[in-house]
C-alpha cells in the first residue's frame, strides 16, 4: 500500500532541489532528466504493486484532450 504521508524533513528543499534539477534545461532534457528519476526511484520502491497505485493517483484527475474530427 502506498503511504502517502510527509516524510520529507524539508520538503521546501527538496522542491527547490528538484527545480535546480532542471535549470538551464530544454524541455527534451527535462522529459529524460525526470524520466530517469522516475525510474531510479521506482527501483529503490521495487514493489510493483505500491508503484502501480503511485501510477494511478499521478494519473488521477488529470484530463486528456482528444481533437474533434
Amino acid at each position: 500500500m502506498l503511504d502517502t504521508t510527509l516524510r520529507l524533513v524539508d520538503p521546501d528543499a527538496f522542491y527547490e532541489a528538484l527545480i535546480d534539477m532542471h535549470r538551464d534545461l530544454g524541455n527534451d532534457e527535462s522529459q529524460l532528466v525526470n524520466a530517469k528519476l522516475i525510474l531510479l526511484l521506482s527501483n529503490q520502491i521495487g514493489d510493483m504493486d505500491v508503484l502501480r497505485e503511485a501510477m494511478s493517483m499521478a494519473r488521477s484527475g488529470v484530463v486528456t484532450s482528444t481533437a474533434s474530427v
